[in-house]
């Protein structure tokens, strides 16, 4: 008699709070991901029905209630920055791993309680830091670290866009401070200079915000020194129309049409890198200005970060791996950002 074939292991159970804008990024590659299974979802406002019918799984109105008829395994915290305190700590309480969108938390204070709570519980807080997942990231860190380019000695970042939409505006808490593009876009950033280049370990920063004239700034110019002795600039504005952003270069966002222009340079004592649609300029016959420069395009290959991140988080959840962006990572690159705020309220440069 022959033996059953042996079943791999059951899907991660996931819940997802939060169902707006990055949540139902979260929900579309959960749906696609063989290794889990979408349980409920957790949303007080009216249009998450329509998500919860469509994904066939309840909805509760908070994530207490949502945490405790459910159990998930894992939970993906989707709310606005001001808001991930709570659901992540109830999460953790509940015995669940939880997986919350950047940055980790809006203060430093309260990133300090979720790395505490990860613990004291024993569970793991991943960050939705999406970019680790890119291998055009650990292309450019390989390219840096194998000195392709020779000693790091500065570097320039760019996200320029133009945030804009029906009704994309009209929502208070996108007015306010915590959904500026430092805390929205710039943690993005400094989280990847940190993976590139090493710890950032000063700042001093110029916010603005006359065009609008919100709480939250409009632009911001940054500069920066690295533990390696490197030193950076980077400028960030989401009220301008620009080609210079992430999301263009990368066509990363279906809803974006894409420019297919680099946000980022670095700069070494023997060559430069065009980032993140890779190129290399060396010198060729010798060095100097004298020399003509040779820019060579690297290929390399690309995938769906949010997918790789929810594969990952089932994979950290059964066991497999350690968190590629842990809460303590998220912190690190939390401190960075909202350091620029002190820089700019004091006018001086803070020291990490």
């Amino acid at each position: 008699m022959s033996a059953s074939p042996r079943s791999g292991p059951a899907p991660v159970r996931l819940a997802v709070i939060g169902a707006g804008m990055i949540g139902k990024t979260h929900l579309e590659r959960i749906a696609a991901e063989p290794a889990a299974k979408l349980v409920a979802i957790a949303d007080p406002a009216p249009a998450a029905a329509e998500m919860a019918a469509r994904y066939g799984v309840p909805l509760f109105p908070d994530a207490a209630a949502m945490l405790a008829a459910t159990g998930p395994d894992g939970a993906i915290v989707c709310t606005p920055t001001d808001y991930h305190l709570e659901p992540t700590l109830a999460a953790l309480e509940a015995g669940a791993h939880v997986l919350v969108e950047k940055p980790i938390a809006a203060t430093n204070a309260r990133a300090a309680q979720i790395v505490a709570k990860a613990r004291a519980t024993g569970r793991h807080v991943l960050v939705g830091q999406h970019r680790r997942h890119y291998p055009v990231l650990q292309r450019a860190r390989e390219i840096i670290e194998d000195g392709e380019i020779g000693e790091m000695i500065a570097l320039h970042g760019h996200w320029t866009l133009l945030k804009h939409g029906r009704g994309y505006w009209d929502p208070d808490w996108r007015r306010r401070r915590g959904a500026g593009p430092v805390l929205t876009n710039l943690i993005h950033e400094f989280d990847t200079l940190r993976f590139l280049c090493g710890e950032i370990t000063s700042v001093q920063a110029v916010l603005s915000n006359r065009v609008r004239g919100w709480e939250k700034e409009d632009a911001a110019a940054i500069v920066m020194t690295f533990a390696s002795g490197a030193i950076g600039t980077f400028l960030i504005s989401d009220g301008t129309p620009s080609p210079w952003a992430w999301e263009l270069a990368t066509g990363e966002n279906p809803a974006f049409p894409p420019a297919w222009r680099n946000t980022h340079r670095f700069t070494g004592t023997a060559g430069a890198l065009e980032f993140p649609r890779l190129a290399i300029w060396r010198h060729t016959g010798g060095m100097g200005w004298n020399f003509p420069l040779e820019r060579r395009e690297i290929d390399c290959p690309g995938a769906d970060a949010f997918a790789q991140q929810c594969a990952h988080f089932c994979a950290v959840i059964r066991g497999e791996v350690p968190p590629i962006v842990s809460a303590e990572d998220g912190a690190r690159t939390l401190a960075a950002v909202t350091a620029v705020f002190e820089a700019a309220e004091t006018g001086h440069r803070v020291t990490l």
